[in-house]
């Protein structure tokens, strides 16, 4: 039976308020896992959130006695995988590794959406939180002579809707914060979806879209010369990219914009699962090795259930000012 909300709330603000609440796992879930451990991921392979969930897997079969699987499930941006996990038995045996867009934008932009984010999945940690990086394409005639977001400001002005800027489908932050970025510096660009940020970065390395905003995970693209980084969109700069300025150096102060990874189970998971499960986040995050390859991903940030729950809340009511602000109309 599901906990009732104002209780689990309450058990889930006491977890949050107390950090050796997560030093070990409860006794009632001592008899999970009992069978494989399924980590669902709404997009295809490759993609930011689909390392991070290889990466935790990875790290969860050293710590469980079960297998655990990562499960790609792409479509709707993120919304199939997403509606999977929603509709699966509470137990911890399907997760969902989610990023911002899956939780905090499709049930604003689906008609035909089959989950509520807040409703029929539980937060249980961040992972990751990282800023894109604005990047253009050095083999599209359009925007191969960009080196600044100043170039390609200028440009766009020249030729309104003659730049193409590639997502991760509609609704996706890509898409979402390009179309806020548009809105700030009065331009106007033709927005080209596609089936994952893989797709995406895919079209953007082989010129056949001019821009996208792109995770970290890009950095040896961005080094190597095969894309062309023009800002960085969170409040500093990427340490990884020390020379690339941050979109509020480059003229937009107040152009901040950060995505997450994280874990989310079916609501009504019980408590002691729930406890475990962020441990082993914790865990996770706390191990150098598994640590090195999520800093790739992003700045390693567990956020546990009630704050991350806050965080979803909060981007929620942010991409619902974007979607109203960029006219972008229901799928």
């Amino acid at each position: 039976m599901a906990m009732p909300p104002l209780r689990r709330r309450a058990l889930l603000g006491a977890l949050a308020a107390s950090p050796a609440a997560l030093t070990a796992p409860g006794r009632a879930a001592e008899a999970w896992p009992s069978r494989p451990v399924r980590l669902v991921v709404g997009y295809p392979a490759g993609a930011s959130t689909d390392i991070c969930a290889r990466i935790l897997a990875e790290d969860m079969r050293t710590r469980l006695p079960q297998p655990v699987v990562v499960e790609n499930r792409p479509g709707a941006n993120g919304s199939l995988g997403a509606a999977f996990v929603a509709a699966a038995e509470p137990d911890g045996h399907t997760l969902l590794v989610s990023n911002t867009s899956t939780m905090t934008a499709n049930h604003l932009l689906y008609r035909d959406i089959r989950y509520q984010p807040l409703r029929d999945l539980l937060p249980l940690a961040s992972i990751t939180i990282s800023p894109f990086i604005l990047a253009a394409s050095p083999k599209s005639p359009r925007s191969r002579g960009f080196r600044s977001v100043a170039d390609l400001v200028a440009a766009a002005k020249a030729s309104p809707g003659g730049l193409t800027y590639g997502s991760a489908g509609n609704g996706n932050l890509q898409h979402l914060n390009m179309e806020l970025f548009c809105t700030a510096a009065g331009i106007r660009l033709l927005h080209v979806p596609f089936r994952g940020a893989a797709p995406a970065q895919n079209a953007l390395v082989a010129g056949e879209v001019d821009l996208v905003l792109e995770t970290p995970s890009t950095t040896p693209l961005l080094k190597s010369g095969l894309l062309i980084p023009l800002a960085c969109t969170g409040a500093t700069r990427w340490r990884d990219l020390p020379d690339v300025p941050t979109l509020a150096e480059s003229g937009w102060p107040d152009f901040v914009a950060t995505f997450w990874n994280g874990l989310v189970a079916p609501a009504g998971l019980p408590l002691p699962i729930l406890e475990r499960l962020v441990w082993l986040m914790e865990a996770a995050a706390a191990a150098p090795a598994t640590r090195q390859l999520l800093l790739a991903q992003g700045e390693v940030m567990v956020l546990r259930p009630e704050a991350f729950r806050d965080r979803i809340a909060a981007d929620i009511e942010r991409n619902a000012q974007v979607i109203r602000s960029a006219g972008i109309e229901l799928q």
